[in-house]
C-alpha cells in the first residue's frame, strides 16, 4: 500500500489543461413560485479563495455525480448552498478560484469556513496525485488532463438523501427529485434563474408522506426516504449526530451501520462514506467501476459476473494500488469515463479492444443511466 507524505498545495503538473466548461447543457431552471417572498441577495462581490485550478476544477467536481444541488450559473461558475449559505464559485482567467457570498444567516467568516470544509481543502490534491502518479503512469497522464477533480465533504444527511434518490436512476430524474426535497427547506434566493434552498431538516422531511413523495415522481424510492428519515429520528441523540459520529468509525463499521437504513446498499453506503464521512478509501462499486478495475487493476477477472464478493475484490484492488486515499484516485478514474470528459481526452485513452458486441450489451444493460454516468 502506498504511504502518502502530503506536501503543501502546489501545482501538480506543468502540463495543465485549459479550463473547459462541460459540454452538456445545465439542467432547466426551476420554475419560480410567484407566491414565495423574494429574498434580497447581497451585492455581488468576488473574493479570491486561494485555490488554483490544479487544486479545484469546478467543472470536474460539481457536475460529476457527487452532488446534485449545485448548478452552473455562468461560464465556469457554479452556485450552491453550504448549510445556510448561498455561494457561487468561479474560475478566474488564470484558473484560480474565487467565491461570492450571496446570502448567509450568520457571518461571512462562518460562510467561508463552511465552504472550505465542503471543499476538503485540508487535503492537498496535488500531494495525493503526485504519489499516485509516481506509481501509475496511466493515472499520471489522465491527471495532466483532468487536474483539480476534488472529492467533496458534504453534510451527511444531505448526501444520504441525495444518494437514496440516485438508486437505478439518471442525472435528470435525480436532479428533479433532489430539487423537490430541497424546496422543502428555507428559500435562500435565486441565482442565474435557479432557486436555492437550505436543505430541509429531518423533522421537516418527516412531515412529507410516502404518498406525497410518490406523487412527486419518486416511485419506490419514496418508501426508502420516509423509512430512512424515521429510522434516523429514532437514533440516540438524533439522526444528524448519529451520521456525523460515523466519521470517527472504521470504514467497515460505517458501511455496516449505513446499510441498516432502508434503501441503503453497499454502493450507496460507500458513496455516503466517501463524499461525507471522511472515509477516503471507500470505493463505490458499480458496473462502471468494475469495468475500470478489470481493465487496469485485476484483468484476470475480466468477463466475470460482478457479485458482492467481487465488489470486495474491486475495493481491495483500489486500496492496494492507491492506499488510504484510494477513493480519490477512483473518483478521477471514474470521471475520466464520463462521456463529457472522454470527448476531451486524446483518442488513445479509449478502450480500443472493446468489441462492438460488448458496447451494445453495455448500452442495453445501462439504459437507466441515460447518457450520464452516476455513482
Amino acid at each position: 500500500m502506498l504511504s502518502l507524505n502530503l506536501r503543501p498545495l502546489s501545482i501538480m503538473s506543468k502540463r495543465q489543461r485549459p479550463i473547459q466548461s462541460p459540454p452538456s447543457t445545465p439542467p432547466t431552471p426551476q420554475t419560480r413560485n410567484p407566491k414565495r417572498p423574494k429574498t434580497i441577495l447581497k451585492p455581488t462581490k468576488w473574493v479570491p479563495l486561494n485555490l488554483t485550478q490544479s487544486e479545484l476544477s469546478l467543472p470536474l467536481t460539481f457536475p460529476t455525480g457527487q452532488t446534485f444541488r449545485w448548478r452552473q450559473t455562468g461560464p465556469l461558475q457554479y452556485t450552491g448552498v453550504v448549510g445556510s449559505h448561498l455561494v457561487s464559485l468561479r474560475h478566474l482567467e488564470n484558473g484560480d478560484v474565487s467565491y461570492c457570498l450571496h446570502h448567509t444567516t450568520t457571518s461571512e467568516t462562518n460562510a467561508k469556513l463552511a465552504l472550505l470544509d465542503l471543499l476538503n481543502v485540508g487535503i492537498s490534491l496535488a500531494g495525493i496525485w503526485e504519489v499516485f502518479s509516481a506509481s501509475d503512469s496511466r493515472f499520471a497522464e489522465l491527471a495532466s488532463y483532468l487536474g483539480g477533480a476534488r472529492v467533496l465533504r458534504q453534510d451527511p444527511v444531505e448526501c444520504l438523501i441525495q444518494f437514496l434518490c440516485s438508486s437505478n436512476n439518471n442525472i435528470q430524474r435525480i436532479t428533479k427529485m433532489v430539487d423537490f426535497v430541497s424546496s422543502l427547506g428555507n428559500h435562500l434566493g435565486s441565482v442565474g434563474g435557479f432557486e436555492f434552498h437550505e436543505f430541509p431538516s429531518l423533522e421537516r422531511l418527516s412531515m412529507v408522506s410516502e404518498k406525497e413523495f410518490r406523487e412527486a415522481g419518486f416511485g419506490y424510492r419514496a418508501k426508502y426516504i420516509t423509512g430512512t428519515v424515521k429510522a434516523l429520528q429514532l437514533k440516540p441523540g438524533g439522526g444528524a449526530e448519529w451520521l456525523l459520529s460515523l466519521r470517527k468509525t472504521e470504514l467497515e463499521e460505517g458501511i455496516e451501520a449505513l446499510s441498516t437504513l432502508p434503501g441503503v446498499g453497499p454502493k450507496v453506503a460507500a458513496c455516503i462514506a466517501l463524499f461525507s464521512l471522511d472515509q477516503h478509501h471507500a470505493i463505490p462499486v458499480d458496473t462502471h467501476v468494475w469495468q475500470i478495475a478489470t481493465r487496469y487493476l485485476i484483468p484476470e477477472l475480466a468477463g466475470a459476473r460482478l457479485t458482492p464478493k467481487l465488489c470486495g475484490r474491486v475495493a481491495e484492488a483500489f486500496v492496494s494500488k492507491y492506499g488510504k486515499y484510494a477513493g480519490w484516485a477512483q473518483t478521477l478514474l471514474f470521471i475520466a469515463e464520463l462521456p463529457s470528459q472522454k470527448a476531451l481526452l486524446p483518442a488513445h485513452f479509449s478502450n480500443a479492444k472493446e468489441s462492438k458486441a460488448a458496447k451494445k450489451k453495455d448500452r442495453k444493460s445501462h439504459t437507466a443511466v441515460d447518457t450520464s454516468i452516476v455513482y
